[in-house]
């Protein structure tokens, strides 16, 4: 009897020790974290329309006229100049930010001869233009915790 009492103690503590290394070496996930994304714009030209806010998580998303490879997209209303949306449960990684102040609300830029007649921007953007187009490399930042961004939007 006290064999198989030594044994299952001894077998008890092997897993507890096992349990304990997967734990440290990551064999066993971690629950991940999630953050809270902030985006801001003020200095809008006028109070009319809405505020398209478009988050990205993959390389060679942006630019998206058509707002078709966004990770998550919604829309902030205007008050004065300003809008500002919160995007919750954001797993930790790369992101960038695509702003469209839709002054028409049917949720596409409105372009004249090539350029936008609605003010765009995209995070770490104060310019845009034919030479300096957006990429997710440039707008990018790495989320790993609650973060407030201000976008700058820009009329051409």
């Amino acid at each position: 009897m006290r064999k198989i009492q030594r044994i299952a103690l001894l077998a008890g503590m092997g897993t507890i020790l096992f349990l304990l290394s997967a734990f440290q070496n990551g064999i066993v996930k971690k629950e991940h974290s999630t953050f809270s994304l902030t985006v801001k714009v003020n200095t809008l030209r006028n109070n009319k329309g809405d505020v398209l806010f478009a988050l990205y998580n993959k390389e060679g998303t942006i630019p998206d006229e058509k707002f078709k490879n966004y990770f998550r997209i919604t829309t902030g209303k205007i008050s004065g100049d300003s809008s500002e949306v919160v995007f919750r449960n954001l797993p930790a990684g790369r992101y960038a930010v695509s702003v469209l102040h839709d002054e028409d609300c049917n949720g596409k830029i409105k372009k004249g001869f090539f350029l936008p007649k609605e003010g765009v921007g995209f995070s770490n953007y104060k310019t845009i233009n034919l030479s300096h187009r957006p990429s997710f490399k440039k707008a990018s930042f790495e989320l790993d915790k609650n973060t407030d961004v201000s976008v700058k939007i820009i009329y051409l």
